[in-house]
């Protein structure tokens, strides 16, 4: 037990650094990323849709790279927006690394790209503690998902810069206690924006945008506790070892679906 601990930890560190030197390089051709996670089904992609839509009509240079286990529908649907967009197929890994993201990059991501875009894979537990060299860490859920959800997944929340809550329309249906939600959120990650957005009704779309696009303009993101103790940086959060992968490399070559690019 004390092996895989180690292993992990020897992994993290490893990607920390991948980060690190991505950040470095991205923020040098004036590339900003902002890595999205949520569990599956929170209406992540919709949202995304609409707000890279809208980046194309203001005209700021935007890209995405979406990851899935399987299937190109998210790629497919985020490239009706009109700009570049990848998806990669994981084959079966639980979440993107640093290491894989700037190998996918390489070649592909168009020079004067602003903002970086990276759906993750539908996920809260895996995600949550890779660090892809990103500048802003949205963290979303939808309101079906349930006002204790920053509890039971108090890493991915807790590292969170952002935290949306998606589909806000149907919130009053399905009972949603918007209180207890922030007062849950304050619980793990005190001071971090919560917004209320949905994509159907267009409510609330634009402020990632918005806030992606302050951040790479300088102002600095929220700084959750968890990364001042070893989050993002310093890795002192929990990652289940019942996710522990080997990281041998055997799913390190996912497939990609050819780029989806729009001029």
């Amino acid at each position: 037990m004390c092996r895989v601990v180690d292993l992990q930890q020897a992994v993290l560190v490893k990607n920390d650094h991948c980060a690190g030197t991505l950040r470095t390089e991205l923020a040098a051709r004036g590339t900003t990323v902002v890595n999205m996670l949520s569990s599956p089904g929170s209406g992540k992609t919709e949202l995304l849709e609409a707000e890279l839509t809208l980046a194309a009509a203001r005209s700021v240079p935007v890209a995405a790279l979406t990851a899935d286990l399987a299937t190109e529908h998210d790629a497919e649907r985020l490239a009706r927006a009109g700009v570049p967009v990848k998806q990669v197929l994981t084959d079966g890994l639980c979440h993107l690394e640093a290491d894989m993201l700037r190998g996918h990059l390489e070649g592909w991501l168009p020079e004067g790209t602003r903002l970086l875009f990276v759906e993750n894979v539908g996920n809260l537990v895996c995600p949550a503690s890779y660090d892809l060299g990103e500048s802003l860490r949205v963290v979303l859920a939808s309101v079906t998902e349930g006002e204790d959800k920053p509890l039971k997944y108090p890493t991915a929340f807790g590292l969170a810069q952002l935290v949306v809550v998606t589909k806000d329309d149907i919130a009053e249906a399905v009972g949603f206690d918007e209180e207890a939600f922030r007062a849950n959120v304050r619980q793990v990650n005190p001071g971090v924006e919560v917004v209320l957005t949905s994509a159907r009704q267009g409510r609330g779309v634009g402020l990632i945008l918005e806030r992606a696009m302050a951040v790479a303009a300088g102002k600095a993101a929220h700084e959750p506790v968890m990364a001042r103790t070893g989050g993002t940086g310093g890795h002192e959060h929990v990652h289940a070892l019942d996710h522990s992968h080997d990281h041998d490399r055997a799913h390190s070559h996912p497939s990609d679906v050819p780029v989806h690019s729009h001029s």
